[in-house]
């Protein structure tokens, strides 16, 4: 081998780079346990909110350690940003994909017109997104011309109104306006963007991630290590709509006869209805974010008196009109908007707004304001008046928000404080439809625009609340379409799990290969080695996750990585055995295997590269790894064994075999007629895949929340539990489809549930866990409280681990995606495959024993799904490991393909006698791989956590069924395709 200096240098800067890299992991790490330790030592779990405490205490020990000099080279605060991201599946915390709302922006843009045809065009573009793949913009233009008529999209009550008249005027065509207006939309996105960019950064979680998906109006948030899951997800769902409204007194007169009239008319109409319950569905977001228990549906059985026997007298000195419980806001709520009802309003009051007060923590009753509004319904100050915010305290140091407005602002604050002044009358500041505050004004018009918004706050709140207002609000709505909440403890076990299963498959790969192939066998165990630190070096230089599949892809490559050196190190013997000396047959041994060792490389990598398009979250990092080890692999095992194999070897009196005494003599002198065999391939594999096809037809497959949609759980007990019992419990209070089955060990149950899949809004999630939490307590240990219970509360082992939300619309995408990326990747192979060999008749061999592969791993898990002890759901991951499987049984077949191409064109094909040489001659290789991967895949399916077993038992079959393939299916079926042809050379001959 060449430039032996140049590869020794690359490889030392490679390796110091690598562990330069990683020593910024290794100094957070124990800087955080010290952290984590002094809060320990510290604050007792005696104390009341103890880990609440600990955590606070934690953080402030490393601020205060943050910008210290560790080593010389680095501070906490600077290894924090170059340390190894872990994923959330490894660290816990919150991954939520936002929908921007095109359908508002449309509206804001044109100026929320009462246009009939606009109107109708977003009545059937919102139809038209619940079955199409374009998007709302789009399928808003077509609506739009289906039905336009004469009416144009510049008309002066669509577009062409005062807010675009710089870009759009009454002359322009429908084309003309379309790119202005998808610009705008654009945007307002990336407006979007940046406010959830700006709010994240004040959030305070390292490592955060956000980034947009395609112009599909899809934003993606991933915020790894944060603990209140619920503060997060309010602070990415607020448009922080902010508006100033004057407040009706207590004792106007015509609001307390709306209420008795209203009162005397819900007699009425609940009077027929003694058995049916009438769904109420909300106008606005007025009450739904604030019961306990958010409901579509009110209970309408007849009381003596429906509405004033629920509504409580407002505290005297309040601003508020009355008071109600707070599990009552949404019943009071719906009956406050029904049209019959609103009818009554007098004409003094009739566009009067009734907003509930935002509750505090643990508090029963809230109070429930009239705030003074107008036929348009628009505040007499909105927030964009607002110049900053900072979070204070009151003159009570209370925590509170102080906000400065802008000049205009100054002068309407100025006005609308003095109207309050002379009325006597509060003033309400709102926040996404929620009264936070309504303070009277007691010494005349306040100027300067500096106000406060005060109340029950924690500092935190108070914080998020400065931090959304300083961002600015939202474009549109941003509601959570997809999400996944993890655990903190359920990341440490899966921290655990992975090293585990990670340490258990390298222990046997490095024995493996000193079993057998002796001391060659060491040096690519040390290239093993050097590979793996190579592999977390490139992670955490470019900066990517690794997350619980990534670190399956890292096991994974250990298991394939040796693929590259053993198929070197049986050409070197093939070479040996020709009589070769060792320096030659090395470099022969070497130069032979570079083709397939290349071959196998690439058609694994470009089935990773399908993956990486089109998978997300966890699978990207399964991908990513997967191609980092790739490509480390090749460096290692051509260069780094080279490098060593050649230094050893080059020193007179060294001897080095490359076999053992009982490994020298295996599978030598094979004979097996493996083409004599096919027709019986042909007919068990016919009956593999007809049974399983068949059980496809009529069992099917058990689709998971990723391809449904819905919401699932994996919730943990101190004893175990009964699954039937609580899916039959469960199904009474989320009504039929909810399915509970053990996940893992018999203390721990997955429940997935359709319920509400349709309804958007965090407000639905925390419906869901409060039913769970009430129907589950019977099972929990006493004093279990819902903080307790529900994810990332604290560090917890019981109760909810973990939450995924899908919502419908992303589950028909991520089920496109999936099949097209398994056509992606079948397309891909041919081609690579028909140019490689420029035979069809091998791309065919190829594609149909990887879609017979396909089509056995679907079966199995048709047929097996309803008794394995362990997850059978196909979802995303399913969809990595066929992909996987694709690739690894295409790296068996290319190999195969390889020697038989190369020793055909030395001896010609003589009937499949040459043939049946190639595949005999490959033997030795194949079986050493597919054993050391399969070994692997068991360590990770035995260690590697309950997450991952259904993913590695998908990995395993096909690991199995693709070695079998590539020498009785793609072979013999490559074969008999060219017999012909081989038929006709043979005579020319």
């Amino acid at each position: 081998m060449q430039n032996k200096g140049l590869i020794r240098l690359f490889a030392i800067l490679f390796g110091v780079v690598s562990i330069y890299q990683l020593s910024f992991t290794f100094i957070t790490s124990k800087l955080e346990k010290d952290a984590e330790k002094y809060a320990v030592n510290q604050i007792s779990e005696a104390e009341e909110d103890y880990v609440a405490k600990r955590e606070a205490l934690e953080a402030s020990y490393l601020d205060s350690i943050g910008p210290a000099s560790v080593f010389g080279f680095t501070s906490y605060e600077d290894a924090k940003t170059k340390e190894l991201n872990k994923g959330l599946d490894l660290k816990g915390g919150i991954n939520v994909t936002l929908q921007i709302s095109v359908k508002d922006i449309l509206k804001g843009l044109a100026n929320n017109t009462k246009n009939p045809i606009f109107n109708k065009a977003i009545a059937d573009a919102d139809n038209a997104s619940k079955s199409s793949d374009n998007t709302y913009l789009e399928l808003f233009f077509d609506a739009f011309d289906n039905i336009k008529g004469d009416t144009k999209l510049a008309s002066p009550d669509i577009f062409a109104n005062k807010g675009l008249s710089d870009e759009i005027n009454f002359q322009m065509t429908d084309d003309e306006v379309k790119p202005i207006i998808r610009r705008k939309i654009d945007e307002s996105i990336v407006s979007a963007f940046e406010v959830l960019r700006e709010r994240i950064d004040g959030f305070g979680v390292t490592q955060p991630n956000i980034q947009r998906e395609g112009n599909s109006g899809r934003i993606l948030v991933e915020l790894p290590g944060a603990r209140d899951i619920a503060r997060a997800q309010e602070l990415l769902s607020s448009t922080a709509q902010l508006e100033f409204w004057e407040t009706y007194p207590q004792s106007n007169q015509s609001l307390g006869a709306f209420f008795v009239n209203a009162n005397e008319r819900l007699k009425v109409i609940l009077e027929p209805q003694e058995e049916e319950e009438e769904v109420v569905k909300p106008e606005s977001e007025i009450d739904s974010l604030l019961s306990d228990v958010a409901q579509d549906s009110l209970d309408l059985a007849p009381e003596v008196n429906p509405l004033l026997s629920k509504l409580i007298p407002a505290n005297p000195g309040s601003h508020a009109i009355a008071r109600a419980l707070v599990s009552d806001t949404a019943e009071i709520g719906g009956y406050l908007r029904m049209s019959e009802i609103r009818r009554l309003i007098p004409n003094d009051v009739q566009f009067a707004k009734f907003l509930w007060e935002r509750p505090a923590k643990d508090v029963e009753v809230v109070e429930l304001y009239a705030l003074k509004s107008n036929r348009d319904g628009v505040p007499r100050i909105s927030g964009d008046v607002v110049s900053d915010a900072q979070d204070t305290f009151d003159q009570f140091n209370k925590p509170a928000v102080s906000m400065t407005m802008n000049t205009r602002g100054a002068k309407e604050w100025e006005k609308l404080t003095g109207d309050a002044y002379t009325n006597q009358t509060g003033i309400a500041i709102v926040l996404d439809n929620k009264v936070y505050t309504a303070p009277g004004v007691s010494s005349g018009p306040i100027s300067g625009g500096r106000s406060e918004i005060t109340g029950t706050f924690t500092v935190n709140e108070t914080k998020d609340i400065a931090n959304v207002l300083r961002a600015g609000k939202l474009p549109a709505s941003a509601e959570i379409i997809q999400s996944e909440v993890v655990g903190p403890s359920l990341g440490q076990e899966a921290i655990d799990s992975g090293f585990m299963s990670f340490m258990i498959a390298m222990a046997f790969v490095l024995l493996w290969m000193i079993f057998y192939y002796g001391k060659a066998g060491i040096f690519a165990d040390i290239a093993l080695i050097f590979n793996i630190v190579l592999i977390f070096g490139v992670l955490t230089s470019l900066g990517a996750v690794l997350t619980l599949p990534g670190i399956a892809g890292i096991v994974l490559t250990i298991g394939m990585s040796v693929d590259a050196n053993v198929l070197i190190f049986e050409r070197i013997k093939e070479e040996l055995a020709r009589g070769k000396g060792k320096a030659q047959a090395v470099a022969d041994g070497f130069s032979n295997a570079l083709s397939s060792i290349l071959d196998a490389n690439i058609t694994t990598g470009l089935t990773a590269i399908i993956l990486f398009i089109f998978g997300s979250g966890p699978i990207k990092g399964f991908a990513t790894t997967l191609l980092i080890g790739i490509v480390t692999s090749l460096f290692t095992a051509i260069f780094i064994t080279r490098l060593m194999v050649d230094t050893y070897i080059a020193k007179k009196g060294r001897s080095l075999e490359f076999s053992t005494p009982i490994t020298k003599n295996l599978f030598k002198n094979m004979g097996i007629n493996f083409l004599g065999k096919r027709k019986i391939a042909y007919v068990v594999s016919a009956i593999l895949v007809g049974v399983g096809a068949f059980s496809l037809f009529t069992t099917g497959l058990q689709q998971g929340v990723d391809f449904v949609g819905g919401r699932s759980y994996q919730i943990r007990f101190e004893r175990a539990v009964n699954p039937s019992e609580i899916a039959s419990e469960l199904n009474t209070v989320f009504g039929s489809g909810t399915n509970v089955k053990t996940f893992g060990e018999a203390n721990q149950i997955k429940v997935t549930t359709p319920y509400k899949v349709d309804v958007e809004g965090i407000e639905v999630d925390a419906e869901i866990q409060n039913k769970l939490y009430t129907s589950l307590q019977k099972y929990l240990p006493d004093g279990t409280s819902f903080e307790d219970f529900t994810v990332g509360a604290s560090e917890k082992s019981l109760g909810i681990l973990q939450s995924v939300k899908v919502g419908p619309t992303i589950a028909d995408d991520i089920k496109k995606n999936a099949f097209l990326a398994i056509l992606g990747s079948l397309a891909v192979v041919f081609l690579y495959i028909l140019l490689r060999f420029r035979r069809w008749q091998f791309s065919l061999g190829a594609v149909i024993a990887v879609f017979h592969d396909v089509m056995i791993v679907l079966g199995i898990f048709s047929l097996t799904g309803k008794i394995m002890p362990f997850n059978m759901e196909i979802d995303q991951a399913f969809i990595a490991a066929i992909l996987t499987v694709i690739g690894y049984s295409l790296n068996d077949t290319v190999v195969v393909f390889d020697r038989i191409r190369e020793i055909v064109n030395l001896k010609g094909w003589k009937n499949g006698e040459n043939v049946n040489l190639a595949l005999n001659s490959t033997l030795s290789r194949t079986l050493n791989t597919s054993l050391t991967t399969l070994i692997v895949l068991l360590a990770i399916f035995v260690f590697g956590g309950e997450s991952l077993r259904g993913f590695m038992f998908a990995m395993i079959v096909g690991v199995l069924v693709g070695t079998y393939s590539s020498v009785f299916i793609a072979t013999p079926i490559m074969f008999d395709a060219l017999r012909k042809k081989i038929g006709s050379l043979a005579t020319a001959a």
